[in-house]
């Protein structure tokens, strides 16, 4: 190996930059994962999604290949740190949240479990944006990653397709997935070899309406105007239709005559993103000779549906004028298909095109796929029995659940190699194949020596993101506070304004003399849309309070508020393996799932939760005094909401707590600080709405937060048990597990 890499650089390890080591890597990665590549036999998976968070890939790589430990040594005897070379590797900018990293999680295990199965989505140039803070505020600047060395190389080939009247075309650009011991898959990713990065202007503004020179610039560009929104659909179908074209080419070049298309290809659509696949396909099969009703039956045959959320503005509605625009020839496929719907039922809650003009994605989604599937136990129970119930009794057969997993080489082989290489030397290294296998952890629950290891590493990886902060950000925290942690996509139902009115009302009851059990560095991760005014609102908030508490010698000792800039995997991969209690405060029946939630238990945190999403099955793998579960159930919240009956002021108006933590955030020290109009704004939204209901929870949370810092400071060796109860029963959140049962019930790939 060391030969090999002196060669790709010409001169010796020591003598090389990181920048010359790490394309050498990349070139020996390339090759490596070369070999892996198999024909496919049977069917193969499409995995299509907008976003494919992949992060940096070269540790990864070498992971599961099986290099990682001669390149660490090879590095560590020339003087050179994984790390610092680590630091050399762009990070790609293809997706922002959840789904994205789920995706892409997705890709691995697929390889890993030796099924033939690809991703398919667009190459965007600057990612959904680069953030930084100026004046406490979000700035959102582009995010250039394309500019050094790549993963991807040029697929050469290229597909047209046709958007309002115009000829376009798909630039295919192919990525090697690796798998842990493992085949190699591919990620297709689209371009447009027009667009223009000259384009942009101030922040990330641009012309919208320049098709040519816009199109992958941003992952979910501003849809605030017409012409943001019309810039998604322009987006959403350049990725399905240079996708659908590839995988008609690539099934028949193995013999499928289209007929049989399901016996080659089946298609996942993950959210409702991709959904013009479906009449895409059928389009694409009438065109070549195959009869109406024949194409509708294959395309069902072969798509399936992920739903990821119960959330109205998630579920994608178009108006009809704009598809007739931009792109006129699906319209008389989307049109057929409602007309079949319409026969089959009088019920206007289910029709593809409703009332008003609007093509419905998601009911377009679960009429013309064979698989509807939500992504944990309570979010498909949900689905089932209100969300999406006139479905449900249409397609009793079509509902299942596939509850989201991670994958465990990413989030404890590669980024907490510490706790890994101690988990293996007390049960084997079986748990990084089969991670049911980490419940021979459970064992060890009483072995005090164990314990006090378990507790020296997270205080290691605590000290590491300090430094990490510090060199980043120039902010000084405290490695023996209790690090709470809250990083996920900035949104109301997450909630992070809760964990804010929870941090003043404890700046309060420092003042009066009522200390906690122990200092608390609240770290947060998170970016705002650049067009949800109150996401950024709560940003600001959060970053001013920061300012407000650092100032303050008294409470500054107990807390402390650091939010991370622009965060990302690599943020993440410093931030999870040293968090000591994992804030996922959803609002119940909110969140689907959760991903974040999974990678914190495996990690040796504790949850604090409510009982959203996949936060139930967390409970249920690690028994109710391993984790601290608060506030109303999903029913409750429910209920609240099909009543109509919740007002905020009123509890604002008898709540002491809730008041005087609100009206903080508009009061003289905030203002002092911070912008008047973002403060009172997020103050009124709270007091006028506070749409999530973040009141009722107000002081369950505040009980439960502080019971596990009285925990934590008071009985480490409880904690040290928690932490260790968590890792043991993470294993059922593995990614192979989820792929596994995709394969099993709906898929059926080889």
């Amino acid at each position: 190996m060391k030969t090999r890499l002196e060669t790709l650089c010409k001169k010796n390890v020591a003598d090389c930059t990181y920048e010359e080591l790490y394309r050498a890597l990349l070139a020996l990665v390339k090759e490596e994962s070369g070999k892996r590549q198999e024909e496919t036999k049977g069917r193969k998976l499409y995995y299509i999604s907008a976003e494919f968070l992949i992060g940096k890939l070269l540790s990864n790589n070498l992971i599961n290949l099986g290099m990682y430990e001669e390149v660490d040594k090879i590095l560590k005897e020339n003087g050179k740190s994984m790390a610092e070379l680590e630091e050399a590797e762009p990070e790609p900018s293809l997706g922002n949240g959840g789904l994205g990293r789920l995706a892409a999680c997705f890709l691995d295990s697929l390889a890993t479990l030796n099924l033939p199965g690809d991703g398919v989505g667009l190459r965007y140039h600057c990612g959904l944006f680069h953030q930084n803070f100026k004046n406490n505020l979000q700035n959102e600047t582009p995010d250039y990653w394309l500019n050094g060395a790549q993963w991807a190389d040029d697929g050469k080939k290229t597909y047209s397709v046709s958007l309002a009247g115009k000829e376009y075309e798909a630039h295919l650009y192919q990525l090697d997935v690796t798998g842990y011991e493992g085949r190699t898959n591919k990620l297709n990713l689209f371009d447009l070899d027009t667009v223009d990065e000259s384009i942009i202007e101030e922040g990330i503004s641009f012309d919208k309406e320049d098709i040519a020179k816009n199109l992958t610039l941003f992952l979910y560009p501003d849809d605030s105007d017409e012409a943001g929104r019309k810039l998604r659909i322009y987006q959403q179908y350049f990725m399905v239709s240079a996708g659908a074209q590839m995988i008609l080419e690539e099934c028949v070049q193995r013999g499928c005559t289209l007929h049989d298309l399901a016996d080659y290809a089946a298609i996942q659509i993950n959210d409702t993103h991709p959904s013009m696949v479906i009449p895409e396909l059928i389009r694409l099969l009438v065109e070549k000779g195959i009869a109406f009703e024949e194409a509708v039956k294959i395309v069902t045959k072969t798509c399936a549906y992920t739903n990821h959320t119960i959330l109205a503005e998630a579920l994608e509605k178009w108006p009809e004028e704009y598809l007739e625009e931009v792109v006129p020839q699906l319209m008389p496929v989307i049109r057929k298909l409602d007309k079949i719907v319409k026969k089959k039922t009088k019920d206007e809650s289910v029709s593809i095109i409703d009332e008003d003009g609007r093509v419905h994605m998601a009911n377009m989604d679960i009429h013309f796929t064979h698989s509807t599937n939500g992504v944990a136990a309570l979010h498909t129970e949900i689905l089932k029995d209100s969300e999406l119930n006139n479905f449900y009794k249409m397609y009793p057969e079509k509902f299942n659940n596939k509850t989201n997993g991670i994958t465990f080489r990413r989030w404890l082989l590669s980024c907490n190699h510490e706790l890994a290489g101690f988990i293996e030397s007390l049960i084997g290294g079986g748990f990084k194949k089969d991670a049911m296998e980490l419940r021979k952890l459970a064992a060890f629950e009483s072995d005090k020596e164990v314990l006090k290891r378990l507790m020296e590493i997270k205080a290691d990886n605590k000290k590491k993101l300090a430094e990490w902060i510090q060199k980043k950000q120039g902010v000084s925290v405290n490695p023996d506070s209790m690090f709470s942690i809250q990083s996920k996509r900035l949104h109301e139902y997450k909630r992070q304004q809760l964990n804010l009115l929870y941090l003043i009302h404890q700046y309060f009851e420092i003042k009066e003399g009522h200390l906690p059990a122990a200092p608390v560095t609240a770290v947060f991760g998170a970016k705002a849309a650049p067009a949800y005014r109150i996401a950024k609102d709560i940003i600001h908030a959060l970053l001013t309070l920061s300012e407000v508490i650092a100032e303050d010698a008294e409470v500054s000792k107990w807390i402390q508020v650091v939010f991370i800039e622009n965060y990302n995997v690599t943020a993440a991969e410093k931030m999870i393996p040293a968090c000591d209690l994992s804030e996922q405060i959803s609002l119940a029946s909110k969140e689907a799932s959760g991903t974040g939630n999974m990678k914190f238990m495996l990690n040796g945190a504790v949850t604090l939760g409510t009982l959203d999403g996949a936060n139930v099955e967390i409970r249920d793998c690690v028994g109710d005094e391993n984790i601290y579960i608060f506030g109303q159930n999903s029913p409750q919240v429910i209920r609240r909401y099909e009543r109509g009956d919740y007002c905020a002021r009123e509890w604002y108006e008898t709540d002491p707590n809730i008041r005087r933590a609100v009206d903080f955030i508009a009061g003289e020290q905030m203002m002092g600080k911070g912008d008047k109009k973002s403060l009172e704004r997020l103050k009124n939204e709270l007091v006028g709405k506070d749409w999530f209901q973040t009141f009722p929870d107000f002081s369950a949370y505040a009980v439960r937060k502080n019971q596990a810092v009285a925990d934590y400071a008071v009985n480490p060796e409880k904690w040290a048990k928690m932490a260790l109860k968590n890792i043991s029963g993470a294993g059922f959140f593995s990614s192979d597990r989820t792929i596994e049962e995709y394969n099993k019930d709906i898929w059926h790939l080889g």
